[in-house]
C-alpha cells in the first residue's frame, strides 16, 4: 500500500515538474507584465482633459512621488482645489463630491503594479531626472490611463545600462539587490 502512494507522488510530482517546465518558464518571464492594461475606473477620470489639455503637471496631484517610493493616488481633497470653484457640473464630478462629503474613499483600481518582490521607488527615479512618461507614456493623451511600458526587469535594466552610457557619474545600478528581496 505505502509502495503504491508513493508512486502515485512520485507520478504527481513528475507531472507537476514537466508542466512547470512547459508552462512556468513563460508565466515566470511575464509576471507583473500587464502592458495594455486600462481598467474601467469608478469614476471616469480623463488624464487628456487634465494633465494634456488643462497642463496639469503630475506631481501636482502625484505629489507623494517626490519623496516616497509610491507616487500615490491623490486624496479627493487635492481635486477638490479645482472642483470646489468651477462650474461644470457632471454625473462623474457629483460623485467625487458626494464621495467627498461623505468622506468616503473611491475604489480606484491600480493600472501600474509590480510583484511583491520588487523594490521601485519613485523619488530616487525622479532625482535621477527620470521623466514620468518615460515608464507611463503619454499620460496627457490617454482618457484613460493603460499601462505603456511592459515593466519587465529587462526593459528596467535595459534603461539602467542606456543611463548609465549617457550620464558618466551618475550610473544606476543593475545590482539585483537594490531591486529585490
Amino acid at each position: 500500500m505505502t509502495v503504491t502512494r508513493a508512486r502515485v507522488a512520485l507520478l504527481i510530482i513528475a507531472i507537476a515538474v514537466v508542466t512547470a517546465g512547459a508552462f512556468g518558464a513563460d508565466a515566470v518571464q511575464r509576471v507583473g507584465v500587464h502592458r495594455g492594461f486600462a481598467p474601467e475606473q469608478p469614476i471616469a477620470f480623463s488624464h487628456k482633459l487634465h494633465a494634456g489639455e488643462s497642463q496639469i503637471p503630475c506631481l501636482y496631484c502625484h505629489f507623494a512621488a517626490t519623496r516616497s517610493r509610491h507616487a500615490g493616488i491623490p486624496p479627493l481633497n487635492v481635486c477638490m482645489n479645482c472642483h470646489a470653484i468651477l462650474q461644470k457640473r457632471t454625473r462623474d464630478i457629483e460623485r467625487l463630491k458626494e464621495s467627498v462629503q461623505q468622506r468616503r474613499p473611491i475604489a480606484w483600481t491600480k493600472v501600474h503594479s509590480l510583484p511583491d518582490f520588487v523594490y521601485f521607488n519613485h523619488s530616487q527615479h525622479l532625482l535621477g531626472g527620470v521623466a514620468c512618461r518615460e515608464c507611463h507614456g503619454a499620460v496627457e493623451s490617454m482618457d484613460r490611463v493603460r499601462q505603456e511600458a511592459p515593466l519587465t526587469m529587462g526593459w528596467c535594466i535595459d534603461c539602467h545600462r542606456q543611463r548609465a552610457a549617457a550620464h558618466a557619474g551618475s550610473t544606476p545600478s543593475t545590482d539585483c539587490g537594490r531591486c529585490h528581496y
